[in-house]
């Protein structure tokens, strides 16, 4: 159970070092297409993805809770679908377990709707254009440049983020089918 909760910590660290990476190189072309300086785009790059990781990992938290609140009914129901998260219970296993008590088997994966994906990426937009435009104006003290780097780089970063998030879905993803071929 400890090995399972350092790799999920693993896991969840490496996609936000990559969700780190992505946003520092997007953050800064963008802000040296539009501000055609090179010092000026290094230092939005630099602190600009610096604050909005930190925004994301919050924001990645509360979507994660988000999409488990719907599943969740009682201690029984929270227990399983924190265990079948962290990949040690089967969709079969689950089914099994609930076959016994009058419920029809079913999983307890996250439900992944494209409402929920499309909600998901709107609330990150809008977290993004938010940081953006207070660290853009922070670092130029030009309201102009600032709405246009936090207008313009956050459509950006949102194509960037949605690409991001459907990496790591399959990733996960095929993590548990190998989980569950392991098990079988």
């Amino acid at each position: 159970m400890v090995r399972l909760l350092i790799s999920t910590a693993r896991r969840l660290a490496l996609k936000i070092a990559s969700y780190g990476v992505m946003h520092l190189v997007v953050a800064i072309l963008v802000a040296f297409a539009i501000t055609r300086d090179w010092r000026l785009a290094l230092a939005v790059g630099v602190v600009e993805p610096f604050f909005q990781t930190i925004a994301y990992s919050i924001h990645d938290r509360v979507w994660h809770r988000i999409e488990r609140r719907g599943m969740l009914s009682g201690v029984e129901e929270a227990s399983e679908a924190f265990t079948a998260r962290l990949g040690v219970m089967t969709p079969e296993e689950q089914t099994r377990a609930h076959g016994g008590h009058g419920h029809h088997g079913h999983s307890h994966a996250l439900p992944r709707s494209l409402k929920q994906i499309a909600l998901k990426t709107v609330t990150y937009g809008v977290m993004h254009f938010a940081v953006a435009v207070t660290v853009a104006f922070a670092l130029t003290q030009n309201w102009r440049l600032a709405l246009a780097i936090g207008v313009i780089e956050p459509l950006v970063q949102t194509v960037f983020f949605t690409v991001h998030d459907r990496i790591w879905t399959r990733i996960e993803a095929r993590r548990a089918r190998r989980a569950g071929l392991a098990s079988a």
